[in-house]
């Protein structure tokens, strides 16, 4: 019977891995070449296990298993594989063999792994040190790994090694401080996001700031069968090369993640105009600043430079363009504008977009006069790694039949776990915020349905606690029982100084 390698297994060896690096380089850069070394390594163990079993169905019949080897999901050489690598690991030139077997992976399998590695550098003196130091780290690295088998049959079918990238990008999240955020956004809020826009079979599902890929992936699940369409873009290099091993590991071969700055060039176009996607959930960088820059060309100069809307062929904001330090709603301009015609969108955004004034206030006017706010759902403070401050998350629909906004203010005391450093949503507080925004309905002190009359009314402002009051009325207050325990504590008093008066008569003072 072959031995099962267990979820903990493969966690222990990469939180073994992540010592080599840690107090050496910083951990939002390191952890790059600890999931590029675990995607390496599940591929090669894949390949190695799928040489073994051919080699034995086809009697050792080299050209029927190299046929039948071009067939499976990767291809790799002799040069490429994790042993070979394992088997240089003392050579002095191990960095720069390390980025050839990557380009050798990628080269064997240009249709869905091209580009994958081009923004990871094995060999960089810049971020790994001299020779000596870099050498020494990387010739740990693979003798971590070495520990691990991750063949498809002692793995089972569970989903443990996308699970473990999942765990580790976490880490890696929380380790970051405010670098984490950037590339991660925590599973139980994913899993709100997802469960908002309730993806359906044959949707295509997009992320226009996608990260490692989490939040795709958590709303790609909610399908049984897998049957959707993954589009994202992410504007970090190293993150866009996570979010595609991501993507494989998790068994999604099919996804279409773009690298670029969505704004100023976003990449999923159809006939040259923005692609539509029935699904959108995203987790844009809170408040950015010069968020318009990629529209001002070279050799513009940062302070004199000013957005227009004609600047933008796709003409997304037309509605406004945003403050340039602030590209909230920027992006949602962005997803609104790519959403179908019975899309549903869920983004996470910081409070200030509920009621800031000036040109974000015209745009948040004209999205609720054409009714395409559907919810607004505050989440508590400190959710997130690298900010303490609450955000709140936004539902938008298009073709949107009811004239009505629901507000949910999951703040609150009782609604979320505490923790030292980090908030945490339970599973409990997941499903009263889902099942309140299904059924529509208001709950004292957590939830209401607004009449958008009502939202006008208020100047267009949408800060919660207009319309989900949150206030505890104190008990009232028995002013005879304060009299009496006044008298009483006069009493104690006259007694206390009394004995004061003795005991200091006895002392001679």
């Amino acid at each position: 019977m072959v031995e099962k390698v267990t979820q903990q297994q493969i966690n222990s060896v990469l939180w073994q891995a992540a010592d080599t690096f840690r107090g050496k380089i910083d951990s939002s850069t390191y952890k790059d070449y600890i999931l590029t070394t675990l995607f390496i390594k599940y591929l090669s163990d894949s390949y190695k296990e799928n040489v073994e079993e051919y080699t034995k169905r086809y009697n050792g019949n080299q050209e029927r298993i190299k046929r039948a080897l071009s067939r499976e999901r990767f291809v790799l050489d002799e040069y490429s594989t994790f042993d070979y690598l394992y088997n240089k690991r003392t050579d002095p030139e191990i960095g720069e063999i390390i980025n050839k077997a990557l380009e050798r992976i990628e080269n064997e399998n240009t249709g869905k792994l091209r580009g994958v590695f081009r923004n990871i550098d094995f060999n960089s003196e810049a971020i790994l040190g001299r020779a000596k130091e870099r050498n020494a780290m990387l010739r740990s690295l693979l003798e971590d790994f070495n520990q691990l088998s991750l063949k498809p049959s002692q793995l089972g079918n569970e989903d443990i090694v996308g699970n473990a990238y999942q765990y580790m990008i976490g880490l890696f999240a929380s380790d970051a401080g405010k670098k984490g955020g950037e590339f991660y956004t925590p599973a139980e809020v994913s899993e709100v996001l997802a469960r908002l826009v309730k993806p359906q079979e044959n949707d295509r599902i997009y992320d226009p700031t996608c990260g490692s890929g989490s939040l795709l992936i958590k709303v790609a699940k909610q399908v049984s069968n897998g049957k959707v369409a993954i589009y994202g873009q992410e504007r970090n290099g190293a993150t866009h090369s996570l979010a595609l091993m991501n993507m494989y590991l998790h068994g999604i071969d099919d996804a279409k993640i773009e690298w670029g700055d969505t704004l100023a060039n976003p990449l999923h176009l159809e006939d040259g105009k923005l692609m539509k996607f029935q699904a959108i959930v995203a987790n844009p960088p809170f408040s950015l600043d010069k968020w318009a820059m990629g529209f001002a060309g070279e050799g513009s100069n940062d302070k004199k430079f000013k957005m227009d809307a004609s600047l933008d062929p796709h003409r997304r904001f037309e509605w406004g363009v945003p403050p340039s330090s602030k590209g909230d709603y920027a992006f949602v301009q962005h997803m609104l504008y790519s959403l179908a015609e019975n899309g549903r969108m869920a983004t996470i955004l910081p409070h200030g977009v509920l009621f800031r004034g000036s040109s974000e206030g015209k745009i948040r006017k004209q999205i609720i006069d054409m009714n395409l706010l559907d919810a607004v759902i505050g989440l508590p403070e400190s959710l997130f790694f690298g900010t303490g401050i609450p955000a709140c998350i936004m539902v938008f629909k298009k073709d949107r039949k009811r004239k009505d906004v629901l507000f949910i203010d999951a703040a609150g005391e009782g609604n979320y776990e505490k923790g030292k450093n980090q908030n945490k949503l339970k599973g409990q507080d997941i499903e009263k915020i889902v099942n309140t925004f299904e059924k529509w309905e208001t709950i004292v002190k957590y939830s209401n349905v607004a009449a958008i009359d009502e939202i006008k009314e208020n100047g267009y402002n949408l800060n919660i606690p207009r319309y989900v009051d949150t206030f505890e009325e104190e008990e009232p207050v028995d002013m005879n029982a304060v009299k009496n325990n006044i008298m009483n504590i006069k009493q104690e008093l006259e007694e206390v100084e009394e004995k004061m008066d003795k005991y200091l008569k006895e002392l001679g003072l």
